[in-house]
């Protein structure tokens, strides 16, 4: 679910704000959520690249029959 504008400029504010009052944790805080994007990234082209082989696979099966 998207965010709205004024959700995503709130977010925006307290990110500044964080980054002002204690830079060494938003500084750490964004190293926690930047390896946990990627993986979830990987994860989800991994599972896109095995139900696209097993479609192909669905179709060359049904076409040898």
């Amino acid at each position: 679910m998207a965010l709205s504008m004024e959700e995503q400029r709130i977010l925006t504010q307290i990110e500044v704000r964080l980054s002002e009052d204690d830079p060494r944790l938003a500084h750490r805080l964004a190293r926690l959520g930047a390896p946990r994007r990627r993986a979830r990234t990987v994860v989800l082209a991994a599972a896109a690249v095995i139900i696209v082989l097993a479609a192909v696979g669905a179709a060359v099966a049904a076409a040898a029959l």
